[in-house]
């Protein structure tokens, strides 16, 4: 299941560039990141510098203050070829990224660990790949990084213009 994620999550994003400097929150101790809002993320986005015959799409919405809704999917001649359902919420005092590749499987948490304005990182060191993923708004484009300390895949989206 973890080698799907991976070959799926890595298949999904495919960008360029390196994500803006992040500032961690000053933390009390037991303290975790609380950003205000992650409101940059919504919209429908197109992935660009996409492989030929293949389409990549994410669209976020926002369901409350503390949560976010996203899916992620991949076409390919008209037909759905991968698929994610992603949440980013917040619960005790917690932000988490919590990605679902598809019906029956276990979702994987990712802990939001730093942010800044129009970024931020979560991680989960258990996960074999990605075991970092930060998301960052630049020039009008959502940008991603899908990470471990052996590998690193850039993604870059546009807006989607309908």
């Amino acid at each position: 299941m973890k080698h799907t994620f991976i070959f799926l999550l890595g298949a999904f994003f495919l960008a360029c560039g390196q994500p803006p400097q992040q500032k961690a929150e000053p933390k009390a101790a037991g303290s975790s990141p609380n950003p205000e809002n992650f409101d940059w993320l919504l919209g429908k986005w197109k992935r660009l510098n996409e492989n030929a015959r293949k389409e990549t799409f994410e669209h976020w919405q926002k369901i409350r203050a503390v949560e976010y809704a996203g899916i992620g999917f991949s076409m390919q001649d008209g037909d759905t070829i991968a698929q994610e359902i992603l949440r980013l919420r917040k619960a005790d005092g917690q932000w988490d990224l919590i990605v679902t590749l598809s019906a029956g499987q276990e979702p994987v948490t990712f802990r939001v660990t730093r942010y800044g304005e129009h970024t931020f990182t979560c991680e989960n060191p258990e996960n074999d790949f990605p075991q970092k993923i930060t998301y960052w708004e630049a020039e009008g484009k959502l940008r991603a990084s899908v990470s471990n300390p052996e590998m690193e895949i850039p993604f870059v989206f546009g807006p989607l213009t309908e």
